[in-house]
């Protein structure tokens, strides 16, 4: 190698360090305002995973989620983007790493919501339309692609297993090491790589035989397995680790999170005026999280 090649390579890695660092001191925000009642509702209504957390985990969580919003545009193309919207993003975002708790998404500055599925050249009208989410590369680099009705039918059904919005996260997270190749270096202990590569490869011949009820998306590659087991791990995980108890555990290692435990369920009660708060605080609900609709 050229000692000209040598110093271009420095530079660059020097380059993309000082924008990390840059982002992370001087350009990442923080929260400074009151989580808002109506995003805790939404959260309350919309996320069971929120639902499953402690007092002190919600607190956490809310905050996750405000930060994320704080240092990532949601952008609208062709639809119009509403709070909901923009808080299952965020959750999306907040529940792959909410085992790690100074996480943060410094290569990702925007998710553009799109109003339907779409190709690779990103346009919504066509036959060959087939893509509900996308991590941006090249000239989209910094940018995630998600389909809103996929957004919305991740946290709308709640057995099927997928999460459109995890999953791509869960892709950005795997691109953080560098590469999207189903092994997230950062995450996985180096003793248990081996291990990993040896149990996709198992898992994914099963996908082929027909023996697994893993999402057959799964057995496209590495990267793509990774990812469904994810939403599998956060959607269904008493039914993950009992089909699948060796993936479950490694899982588990990796995004430090124990799911079996967690009672994942929305919050379907009818709440009045002078209900209690489902965030119970002990308050009514027309003088906490509803104060909006009431006052």
């Amino acid at each position: 190698m050229s000692p000209y090649i040598s110093i271009l390579i420095i530079v660059v890695i020097v380059f993309f360090i000082f924008r990390v660092i840059r982002r992370s001191k001087s350009g990442w925000k923080v929260p400074k305002e009151p989580f808002p009642a109506e995003w805790r509702m939404i959260l309350i209504q919309e996320v069971p995973f929120y639902n499953s957390l402690s007092k002190e985990e919600k607190t956490r969580y809310e905050y996750k989620v405000q930060e994320f919003l704080l240092n990532c545009r949601i952008t609208g193309i062709e639809t119009s983007v509403d709070t909901m919207d923009k808080v299952l993003v965020a959750s999306s975002a907040v529940i792959p790493i909410f085992g790690f708790e100074d996480w943060k998404y410094s290569n990702i500055q925007e998710v553009l919501l799109y109003p339907s599925v779409f190709n690779e050249s990103f346009d919504t009208l066509g036959s060959d339309r087939n893509i509900s989410g996308m991590v941006g590369s090249g000239y989209m680099e910094g940018k995630m692609i998600l389909s809103q009705p996929a957004l919305r039918h991740g946290f709308k059904n709640e057995s099927d297993k997928n999460n459109t919005a995890i999953h791509e996260f869960v892709h950005l997270i795997d691109k953080t090491d560098g590469s999207v190749d189903g092994i997230p270096s950062l995450l996985l202990d180096k003793q248990y790589t081996i291990p990993w590569i040896d149990l996709i490869n198992k898992k994914i011949d099963e996908i082929y035989d027909g023996k697994s009820d893993i999402n057959p998306y799964g057995g496209s590659n590495q990267a793509e397995f990774f990812s469904v087991v994810s939403e599998y791990f956060f959607e269904r995980p008493k039914l993950l680790a009992k089909n699948h108890p060796e993936l479950y555990k490694l899982l588990e290692g990796i995004f430090k999170q124990d799911m079996s435990s967690r009672i994942l369920k929305k919050n379907k009660a009818r709440i009045g005026r002078n209900s209690p708060c489902p965030c119970n605080s002990g308050k009514k609900f027309k003088n906490c999280c509803g104060q909006i609709h009431y006052n």
